[in-house]
């Protein structure tokens, strides 16, 4: 007997075949799809009939849930804060707010916020990169989500109060408590090669890799970053990073905004994984990625809504759109970055890119039933010609009906399952006037 048989449903593998079932169907078992195939096929099999409970999905479509691969869930606290500036002196009062208020209670907040705002759109599994990382995960069960969290590194004090020699022990200590989770993916993840020196870098990438986890920085965001590691180092911030080993397959570097030719060629040599934020680019005028160069190239690119405090939304939808539309007009080619390629940033390369392609990204038998719902009885959904068109350039967060995380449903008709979003949001409303003094002091 199947736990979950969601049927007559408009199904998108996202796969790479590109493979869609116009009246589909997936079984569940255990937390996985034990079946997956055209719904009269699968309505026939007597477990199915008897499954424990069966969704009929007509007008809607069923996909994989997304996968944001950068964000600062704990940001949400903070969101419209600071505006109307370039990275570097946008940062010096992100952090100032951020040392005035982040303890573990207001990180788990608003990571909370920001998971469910993610959660409620769609995505079902998150890298994020933020102080407290136990607090990230216990937020992300709070609601449901799968996450990729670990240890921070940054030179000197940093908001968790930890010193940086402490930080390897810190980073040690949070693949020991989730190494063997099946919802946490854990990591070591050095702010920038900026904030963090070389023998750091290297001891984060060392630990990441004799744990088995991936290894996550900023990198070439922006002119001026790359201007100031040319400066101390003699060399560009991917050749830095090289230079010191840490580029491979479970490298996973954000923003690379700035890179050339002989970049982008070392990066897909490497296997390393970029993470495209169009959001975050373009409203702290950072720059336009060469995603359609690093496309051409091999790279693996993927996609993050960053924080919220950059982005004034965590908009998985929003990055897709713009990923898919922004390099067209910027290289005068409407061929650039595929409807496909697009699609598969925020599923299947973004498993592969957490060395989970063999549970997460796609919908196959065997793979985690992580899966939502999509309503096509909207009026920019009729008609409908082509599903992934759909997804890539109309859909939006408020599409998402249903969210099921291994076969378990955690959004049901646009609202959180296991979580009081009304008080969290009431929480976070009472402590908003002591943020908004926090960059006045």
């Amino acid at each position: 007997m199947y736990d979950l048989v969601i049927t007559n449903a408009l199904v998108v593998t996202a796969d790479a075949a590109g493979t869609v079932m116009p009246d589909g169907a997936v079984a569940v078992s255990g937390g996985r799809i034990a079946r997956i195939g055209p719904a009269a096929e699968i309505g026939g099999d007597p477990a199915a009939r008897g499954a424990s409970e069966v969704i009929d999905a007509g007008g809607m479509l069923l996909m994989p849930g997304l996968v944001n691969m950068h964000c600062h869930a704990g940001d949400s606290l903070f969101r419209g804060l600071v505006e109307d500036l370039p990275l570097e002196p946008w940062l010096q009062t992100v952090w100032k707010a951020e040392g005035a208020i982040l303890d573990r209670e207001t990180v788990r907040l608003g990571a909370t916020l920001g998971f469910a705002e993610l959660l409620l759109g769609g995505v079902t599994t998150t890298m994020d990169m933020f102080w407290y990382p136990d607090e990230t995960v216990a937020a992300a069960r709070a609601v449901g989500m799968r996450v990729a969290a670990g240890g921070i590194f940054f030179d000197g004090r940093g908001m968790d109060r930890v010193d940086g020699p402490a930080r390897l022990a810190e980073a040690a200590a949070f693949f020991d408590r989730f190494g063997a989770e099946e919802d946490v993916f854990p990591g070591c993840l050095p702010h920038g090669a900026y904030t963090v020196g070389p023998e750091s870098l290297r001891a984060a990438k060392a630990l990441a890799d004799a744990r088995g986890g991936f290894f996550c920085t900023h990198a070439a965001e922006t002119r001026a970053e790359r201007l100031d590691i040319e400066t101390r180092y003699g060399r560009s911030v991917i050749r830095h990073l090289d230079a010191l080993g840490l580029l491979d397959a479970r490298t996973v570097l954000a923003h690379c905004v700035w890179l050339d030719d002989e970049e982008i060629a070392l990066l897909a040599e490497r296997g390393a994984t970029v993470v495209h934020n169009p959001m975050s680019n373009l409203k702290l005028a950072s720059g336009f990625a060469r995603v359609p160069e690093m496309l051409a190239a091999g790279v693996r690119v993927t996609l993050g809504t960053d924080g919220a405090i950059s982005g004034n939304d965590l908009d998985l939808w929003m990055a897709l759109r713009l990923a898919a539309t922004l390099h067209r007009a910027a290289s005068l080619d409407a061929r650039v970055v595929t409807t496909a390629q697009a699609l598969a940033m925020v599923t299947r390369n973004a498993a592969a890119a957490l060395g989970a392609a063999d549970r997460l990204g796609t919908l196959e038998r065997g793979k985690l039933a992580d899966m939502i719902l999509v309503d096509l009885r909207r009026p920019h959904a009729v008609p409908l010609f082509d599903a992934a068109t759909h997804l890539v350039f109309s859909t939006a967060k408020s599409d998402v009906r249903h969210v099921f995380v291994a076969g378990r449903q955690v959004v049901r008709d646009g609202a959180l399952v296991q979580h009081d979003l009304d008080g969290t949001l009431d929480r976070v409303a009472a402590l908003a006037p002591r943020i908004a003094a926090s960059v006045r002091a």
